[in-house]
């Protein structure tokens, strides 16, 4: 007999957005383009309400025979993920709006991948995974190539299908070995087996298939190109709210399911992370395209949170926790930035763009230097106390050559972060921008605004996360 509470417990929110979903298909179907802005609001508020759903289950639960559990660690960046997916629905409908590709299919595509999400976090089984990884994996495709009239999106869509299909593939072969020599699913049985150099086998594809979910090297390469040729506000999205639950995926994966194997998987992973830090930073460099440059960064900086993967214990799952948090809040600024980059002819993406915009608009060069100072890992802004505890955590499990690297990595990204503000502060104003809509401006200002504040109160936030993370590792 099913479990009612426990089920809501484990699955409630995703429960909630699978109807959502469907109720919003027969909405439109039935209202058509009159549904259309409506809708943003719809998928807005469907993804509050799971989120909301989410706090009120905080403990987690188990349901379906162990298939789906969840835990105060994958609640928390259901949370994350769920708040971020909303913002950015909210602040991509203007854009749609003035590109006339403003849809109802597109917040229900957002519902959809959200629920993606929220199944991969609850996952406890291989099976509910992949299936999971399928459905956030197939809406983004749709997403990437949304404005199909565009062929930088069409080419970024194509881009995306034809590698996330290989990378979904590659992970479900490594699930078909996982199994054949274990012969359970089951991540605390597969813990418990021992599958020899099969299982090894199976493991290291695992962690290439969800690498490309994380845009880790060397399943990068789509980033980019994706990045630059889809929607801004599709990419506002692929940035934040899949990044942050993949890479707890990623977390929990390896420590539930393969923690006899720690040795050999930390150091695939810092491989993996040596080769995102180096790649991302020296990729990043050479742009002039801000949404090339933030897709570069965005490498950098998984490899920056693989570093506390890799460190294992609860002190690292807490600092990937507090890094990714910081990263996400940042990003939808960021990209709100993208957004407001917009003139008479339409947007603009070249970071020169920006020239002497705190002349033409103070308040929002203000925000954008302090998402910057964030993103970048720079005192005054909480991501710079994300990438200490990542420090600390890769020194406290003595992973000395992967902080170098990071140091490395992070004096690059001085270099093209520092040129993103000199542009603003010290160069001869462009063209100005035309006025932004007021969620646009929002989500700028309370970006920043956040960032400041959790680098203040920064005590209660790491207490949260230490908390969420404890009781994962064993």
């Amino acid at each position: 007999m099913l479990d009612f509470e426990a089920m809501i417990a484990a699955i409630g929110p995703e429960m909630l957005l699978a109807l959502a979903g469907l109720v919003g298909v027969l909405l439109g179907a039935v209202f058509g383009d009159r549904f259309n802005s409506i809708s943003f609001k719809f998928g807005a508020l469907s993804l509050i309400a799971a989120l909301v759903i989410v706090l009120m289950n905080w403990s987690g639960g188990e349901a379906f025979d162990g298939l789906v559990k969840s835990s105060p660690f994958v609640n928390f960046a259901k949370v994350v993920s769920f708040g971020a997916g909303a913002v950015t629905l909210l602040m991509g409908e203007n854009f749609l709006k003035r590109h006339e590709t403003i849809r109802y299919e597109y917040p229900l595509l957002v519902i959809f991948a959200s629920m993606g999400i929220g199944i991969i976090l609850s996952a406890s089984n291989f099976m509910t995974l992949y299936m999971g990884v399928e459905t956030l994996s197939l809406s983004s495709y749709v997403l990437a190539s949304f404005h199909r009239d565009s062929m930088r999106s069409a080419e970024a869509g194509l881009k995306y299908f034809v590698l996330g299909a290989l990378a979904s593939g590659i992970l479900l072969y490594g699930i078909s070995l996982v199994y054949g020599f274990t012969g359970s699913t089951s991540y605390e049985m597969v813990a418990e087996a021992e599958g020899g150099i099969g299982l090894l086998f199976g493991m290291v594809l695992m962690i290439s298939g969800m690498a490309f979910k994380v845009s880790a090297a060397p399943m990068h390469v789509w980033t980019p190109d994706v990045y630059e040729g889809a929607p801004s506000p599709v990419v506002a999205f692929f940035a934040t709210a899949p990044k942050m639950a993949s890479m707890v995926v990623f977390a929990n994966l390896m420590f539930t399911a393969f923690p006899t194997a720690f040795e050999d998987w930390q150091m695939i992973i810092a491989i993996i992370a040596t080769l995102s830090m180096l790649i991302g930073a020296f990729g990043a460099l050479i742009q002039t395209n801000l949404k090339r440059l933030l897709g570069y960064s965005s490498i950098a900086n998984m490899g920056y949170a693989l570093i506390a993967v890799a460190a294992g214990a609860e002190y690292g799952a807490a600092a990937l926790l507090v890094f990714m948090t910081s990263y996400v809040i940042a990003s939808i600024g960021l990209f709100g930035g993208v957004l407001a980059m917009r003139r008479e002819g339409g947007m603009v993406e070249s970071i020169d763009e920006l020239a002497g915009l705190v002349r033409r608009r103070t308040g929002l060069a203000i925000a954008l230097t302090v998402l910057v100072i964030s993103v970048a890992g720079f005192p005054l802004a909480v991501g710079f106390l994300g990438k200490l505890l990542v420090f600390e955590a890769g020194w406290n499990a003595g992973l000395l050559p992967l902080l170098i690297v990071l140091v490395i990595s992070s004096v690059l990204a001085f270099g093209y972060y520092l040129r993103i503000i000199l542009i603003m502060w010290v160069r001869e104003p462009a063209e100005r921008f035309q006025p932004v809509d007021a969620m646009v401006t929002t989500a700028i200002y309370a970006s920043a605004i956040a960032c400041i504040a959790l680098f203040i109160f920064v005590g209660p936030f790491a207490d949260w996360a230490s908390s969420a993370a404890a009781g994962l590792y064993r």
